[in-house]
């Protein structure tokens, strides 16, 4: 049996969530399948530094982090590894390990989720130990190397001075109470956020018709939608397409060589509005689960 006590688990401090980042970015490459983003702990800093790097889970061998996943809720881990480390028996036995056995500190007992990237040899040894598949996600991609379609609307920057307007709008297109005014001024106090754009879409009346953010890994590498929504008053109209496009056209400015989003494919309409803003639909994708 390959050792597994080389590689070390951890929970970042506030001031090396940097590290988990940096490794992230590095990882992040158009060949790849969809993966954690540097974006999705961005987007998570809505909730503020603390609690951003307490949700954050590094794996690492002789010093370099190989592993990095983020606790998008208690029972849902999204996680991926180094592109040299997918097949990497050792590695994908001490995940496998971890994700299992609550003492470890990574997911508690009971149903628990882990999103992970196609290719990882841990899906093998997750199906060995009867961990099954959840519903599809459909993730889509748009490549950034020729410019950008115009929206054909108003799109303005959403600064916030409009955070109110951002979270109004969030909590319509998801149907929730969650998004608050607070998410856009604690994300904007990031300091990842110089990696992200906010944008709004808004109808000849000057009411935002709809949102998005989104976030650069770097020049020449894939960047990532996350959120984007449109507000219930203004579904038909094509606000979506537009602020999508807005967003692709905000990536393609900080370098990104495209944009990548994952919907549920459940989810008709928002794998219809990524496609005609000219996203590719990929193969789909679906988290392994463990039944309570």
């Amino acid at each position: 049996m390959i050792p597994t006590t080389t590689i070390a688990l951890g929970t970042p401090t506030v001031d090396r969530v940097r590290e988990a980042m940096a490794a992230l970015r590095e990882w992040q490459d158009d060949g790849a399948p969809m993966q954690l983003h540097p974006g999705d702990l961005g987007w998570h800093y809505r909730f503020g530094a603390a609690e951003t790097a307490s949700v954050i889970r590094t794996w690492s061998r002789a010093g370099r982090i190989v592993a990095v996943g983020m606790l998008d809720s208690p029972r849902l881990l999204r996680m991926t590894v180094a592109p040299d480390a997918f097949q990497d028996e050792g590695l994908a036995r001490r995940l496998a390990e971890d994700f299992s056995l609550p003492e470890h500190g990574v997911l508690p007992e009971g149903a628990v989720s882990v999103e992970a990237p196609l290719g990882l040899l841990v899906h093998d040894l997750l199906s060995e130990e009867d961990w099954g598949v959840d519903e599809p996600w459909t993730p889509l991609f748009r490549d950034l190397t020729e410019p950008v379609e115009d929206p054909g609307v108003r799109i303005t920057p959403i600064g916030p001075d409009q955070a109110q307007d951002f979270a109004e709008v969030l909590r319509s297109a998801f149907d929730t109470s969650r998004p608050t005014s607070e998410y856009r001024r604690s994300m904007s106090a990031a300091p990842f956020y110089a990696d992200a754009r906010c944008l709004g879409a808004y109808d000849d009346q000057g009411e935002v018709a709809a949102v998005v953010t989104v976030w650069s890994a770097g020049p020449g590498r894939p960047g990532l939608v996350e959120p984007m929504g449109v507000h219930a008053n203004h579904r038909g109209r094509g606000y979506g397409r537009a602020i999508t496009l807005a967003g692709a056209s905000a990536l393609r400015e900080l370098g990104s060589s495209s944009a990548r989003v994952c919907t549920p494919s459940s989810y008709s309409g928002a794998v219809a509005t990524y496609r005609a803003a000219g996203f590719e639909r990929r193969g789909e994708v679906r988290d392994r689960v463990r039944a309570g």
